[in-house]
């Protein structure tokens, strides 16, 4: 029994494999299309890295200050036991200044001041980071990017002095405020110890004038009473039995009592207080004597501009030229084939 055989198509079969040598043969057959491409791109490229403006970059660097430089700031804080509601007044930190000058250095107030003071173009980048967190965060740098080498670094470090100009202004605001509490806590302190003084003398005055009165009408003039202990002679100076020292020592002590105009002598706390207040007074802030940051580094004038980046720009527009050259002889070789195809 014979098989029957399946009859061939008379037309070759399709494959969707790409002959790669015939792909080479075509490009190479236009070169000449993708040198053409390639060196148009490659002009324009050029064109626009000597054309555009160059932009230069100046870095200046900042770190914490050193405990010496903030030692204005704590003047007055350790001189005395001085309290504010009741809490004591906290020494300032070199990281309490630091996060001050920080605040200032990234926040947005400043950089609008900066450049309405400045009058910088709105082409002008400052940018203000850590640029390696890990290892050293305290370290930042302000970052000015312009078209001109000097004007980027005169402006980096003047963004640094507004920054530190701003801080200092803040912190003798603060130190001087606080300052300013604690005279306003030590004089209450004045003013109700010499109120409790004043009413503790009218106090003695009245008890004075009672135990006179009983003094004349017992017809005592001189005191009665001798005793050796403390608390006998409280009792007989202060108490039930003051009458008992005579009418004559008790006129005596009343008329020097009605006639006192003062108590601050007979304070005993009166005077340290007088000296704290009188201390923290005489405090001055002068930001001449502080530091609230360690310059790392000054911005230097650029030289090399980091934009535009004419190697890479180059290169970017052999690449592109190239491609826009095979991709052109590709769509022209098949284009062609198909014209050959058709006639």
């Amino acid at each position: 029994m014979e098989t029957e055989q399946a009859p061939r198509s008379a037309y070759p079969a399709y494959s969707d494999e790409i002959d790669l040598v015939e792909l080479f043969q075509g490009l190479w057959q236009q070169k000449l299309l993708i040198i053409a491409f390639t060196v148009v791109a490659t002009v324009a490229a050029a064109a626009f890295a000597l054309l555009s403006t160059p932009e230069y970059e100046a870095k200046a660097g900042v770190l914490p200050p050193r405990l010496s430089d903030i030692a204005g700031y704590n003047l007055g804080r350790e001189s005395y036991n001085i309290r504010r509601a009741d809490a004591e007044i906290d020494r300032f930190a070199v990281s309490d200044i630091y996060e001050v000058f920080k605040t200032n250095l990234l926040s947005i107030s400043l950089k609008d001041s900066f450049l309405r003071e400045t009058s910088s173009p709105k082409s002008v980048v400052i940018k203000v980071h850590a640029p390696d967190e890990k290892k050293r965060p305290d370290f930042y740098e302000v970052v000015v990017k312009y078209k001109s080498p000097e004007l980027a670094a005169k402006w980096a470090n003047l963004y640094v002095d507004m920054a530190e100009k701003k801080t200092e202004q803040d912190m003798q605001e603060n130190v001087l405020a606080e300052i300013a509490v604690s005279i306003q806590v030590i004089e209450r302190q004045i003013d109700a110890l010499r109120t409790t003084a004043q009413k503790r003398r009218e106090d003695r005055i009245i008890r004075l004038r009672d135990a006179l009165m009983v003094a004349e009408t017992v017809g005592l003039d001189a005191p009665q009473v001798i005793t050796s202990s403390d608390a006998g002679l409280a009792t007989f100076i202060d108490r039930k039995l003051m009458y008992m020292r005579g009418a004559k020592a008790i006129r005596a002590e009343l008329t020097v009592l009605e006639k006192r105009e003062n108590d601050d002598p007979f304070i005993n706390e009166l005077r340290d207080l007088e000296d704290q207040r009188d201390f923290l007074k005489k405090i001055d802030v002068n930001p001449d004597n502080v530091s609230v940051f360690r310059l790392d580094r000054r911005a230097q004038v650029p030289e090399i501009p980091v934009k535009p980046k004419k190697a890479m720009i180059l290169a970017l527009g052999i690449i592109m030229g190239g491609m826009l050259g095979v991709f052109s002889a590709l769509v022209r070789g098949v284009l062609k084939k198909r014209r050959v195809q058709v006639d």
